[in-house]
């Protein structure tokens, strides 16, 4: 009568092989926590603050992918809580937070878009694990989840700390719905993986960074949302050039 394991794992060699990455997963969990916190605080009306609690999270997301390739510290199990967590910062949050702060005067409307942009959001992300390493790194089919919140988030906190839009309920309607749509559609967007931070630039292009980081630190607010929302035209306009030019060649 053979044993039913023939060979078992050590206890120690168990925990150890089921052990995970600290310094990665703990930024990502951090993202996790500044979502929460974010739909927690559209609760109590205190959308600026969400709005800021979103951009944080999406900082903090960026970086723990880059601290587990510096650490070598990559894992299967950091990669599927990056997914669980980008779920929720950058998929539920800003859909509970644009349905709290605008979209629940439209009733049933407001509701489906809001949730349209939560499916979006969801379908990206499965879409986005799925094509890893079958399609060319320096683009994204779709926007990516992190810039969608942007728009949403980034109109909340313009509202509120620059001037306020007029018709801002309109806004928000067909902003959530954009950003939704933008994260599904079939189109390449820049994915900015091209730059290397570590190539010599010219004089100039330090110049140019610099009053960049000025205009930000005027008007942060204002120069984030414009950014996010010319990135999500771009694809859309190249889309546009790429027909047109076809179209000619046909003719």
């Amino acid at each position: 009568m053979t044993p039913e394991n023939p060979n078992p794992v050590p206890p120690r060699a168990s925990l150890r092989q089921n052990s995970i990455y600290l310094l990665p997963n703990s930024f990502t969990i951090a993202a996790l926590f500044s979502a929460f916190f974010a739909i927690t605080q559209s609760m109590h009306g205190k959308y600026e603050v969400a709005a800021i609690a979103v951009f944080i999270s999406m900082l903090l997301d960026g970086m723990d992918g880059r601290v587990a390739r510096w650490t070598n510290s990559q894992s299967a199990f950091g990669e599927q809580l990056d997914s669980l967590a980008d779920m929720v910062s950058f998929g539920v949050a800003p859909a509970l937070i644009a349905y709290k702060w605008q979209l629940w005067q439209f009733g049933q409307v407001g509701y489906s878009v809001a949730f349209i942009y939560c499916a979006c959001a969801a379908l990206r992300l499965a879409l986005f694990n799925t094509l890893i390493g079958k399609v060319d790194k320096r683009w994204f089919i779709g926007i990516p989840s992190p810039t969608a919140a942007a728009l949403i988030v980034g109109l909340i906190w313009v509202n509120h700390s620059v001037e306020r839009f007029p018709a801002v309920e309109w806004w928000a309607l067909g902003v959530t719905l954009f950003a939704g749509i933008s994260m599904i559609v079939q189109i390449p967007f820049w994915s900015f993986k091209e730059i290397n931070i570590r190539r010599k630039v010219p004089f100039m292009g330090m110049v140019g960074a610099v009053l960049v980081l000025l205009l930000v630190t005027w008007e942060p607010s204002l120069v984030l949302f414009l950014f996010f929302f010319g990135y999500s035209l771009s694809g859309y306009v190249m889309a546009l050039r790429r027909w047109l030019k076809n179209k000619r060649k046909a003719v």
